[in-house]
Parts: C-alpha cells; sequence; structure tokens
C-alpha cells in the first residue's frame, strides 16, 4: 500500500506539469514538422540530438551557418548536435567525403566554412579530390594525411551511413533538421530557417519532457 502512494504521489506531482506543457503547443505534426514513421538510431542516446542534414553544393546551407552556428553555442549539454551530408547521386559523394574526411582528422572547425566559400563565396570549381585536397591544406592540413584519410576504408563508411541516414529521414532537400531521429523539419515546413531553429527548439523541449516523464515512470516502478 505505501509503495502505490509513493508512486501516485510521484505522478500526481510531474504529470499535470507535463500535460501542461502539451497544451496550445505553437507548432503542430504534420504542419510544422514531419514524425518519422520509424526512429533513426541517434549517436548518443542519453543526449537529445539535433542533426543538420546539409550539402556543401547548397546556397541555402551556406547561408545557414552562421545562424545555425549561433543557435549551436546556446544549446545545453544534453543537446547533440550532428551533421549529416546528403548524398543523393554519385557527384555529391566527393562533398561528402570532404566533410566525413574533416570529422576524421579533427579539422571540421577548420575547413567547414572554406569549403562553403570556395564553392559560393569565391565561385571557385570544387569538384573532385584535388580541388577539395586544395582547400584542405590552405587551412593547415597536412596534405599526405589528408589523401590517406580522404581515401580510407573509415572515412567511405561513413559516406555510406550518411546515405543510409538521409534515406531514413526521408530528407527531400537540403538544409533540414531531424530532432533526436523522430522528427523531420524544414524551412519549408518552419516558415523560414530561423523558423525551423524555433520549431528544432520546440522539440527538443518535446523530448525533453518524454524523457523525464520515461525517468519518472521507471522511478515509480522501483520505489521501496
Amino acid at each position: 500500500m505505501l509503495m502505490f502512494v509513493k508512486r501516485f504521489v510521484l505522478l500526481s506531482l510531474f504529470l499535470p506539469i507535463v500535460a501542461c506543457a502539451d497544451e496550445g503547443d505553437a507548432y503542430q505534426a504534420g504542419v510544422h514538422y514531419e514524425i518519422l514513421p520509424q526512429s533513426v538510431r541517434t549517436a548518443d542516446p542519453k543526449k537529445i540530438e539535433v542533426n543538420e542534414v546539409f550539402s556543401y553544393q547548397c546556397g541555402h546551407c551556406y547561408n545557414f551557418q552562421e545562424l545555425v552556428e549561433k543557435w549551436v553555442a546556446t544549446l545545453p549539454d544534453d543537446v547533440d548536435f550532428q551533421r549529416t551530408h546528403a548524398v543523393w547521386n554519385a557527384p555529391m559523394e566527393v562533398y561528402a567525403k570532404a566533410y566525413y574526411s574533416a570529422i576524421a582528422m579533427g579539422v571540421v572547425n577548420d575547413v567547414h566554412l572554406p569549403v562553403f566559400e570556395a564553392i559560393h563565396l569565391k565561385q571557385q570549381a570544387v569538384r573532385n579530390q584535388q580541388d577539395i585536397l586544395k582547400i584542405f591544406v590552405e587551412q593547415g592540413v597536412d596534405e599526405e594525411r589528408f589523401t590517406r584519410v580522404f581515401n580510407s576504408f573509415g572515412v567511405n563508411s561513413m559516406v555510406n551511413q550518411g546515405k543510409a541516414r538521409t534515406g531514413a529521414y526521408r530528407t527531400q532537400g537540403t538544409p533540414e533538421i531531424v530532432v533526436n531521429g523522430r522528427y523531420r523539419l524544414s524551412s519549408r515546413m518552419s516558415g523560414s530557417p530561423s523558423g525551423m531553429l524555433d520549431v528544432a527548439q520546440f522539440l527538443i523541449a518535446k523530448e525533453r519532457r518524454v524523457q523525464a516523464t520515461a525517468k519518472l515512470k521507471t522511478l515509480s516502478e522501483f520505489a521501496p
């Protein structure tokens, strides 16, 4: 009897808060975001993942970078920001390999924006490995190391994983954002790039409530 009372008290204290938070939601599934038919595994299940699906060829993605970087800097520790380079055809693979090579070498912060700028700001022809190599070397990356990593099994595996993830996300364009492998959103659905981040913020809070409810349920089941 005492166990039942403790569980009831815990749930009665918390569930009204969750219910109130869900009432009058500013954003609706099917309107401002899509609920994926099947959840996609995240990199860190202990955190809420935000995954930006992008392409170096995409001008909208380039314009989105400054906005998203500022937003990411404000995210709390329980949110894990990731990126996935979209690959819909063979020519896109070289750009995906550029991004995942940067990941593998730990130089994303050094080369991510320069790759975008070379294509969209400087209007350079960036179409193959040698073109990518030039950008990386200009940012201080060793040429031999780049060549080894760019053509490595590990980077090719990351490209293939990115392809599979993009398919599972049902990505229709770039940039898009997927929150915790469950919700897909785009500027078309959200109204604007900044609107997309507003919806993402809303979904992060939604996922945080879901996780808190699950934890509370577990605690109540094991309450003495």
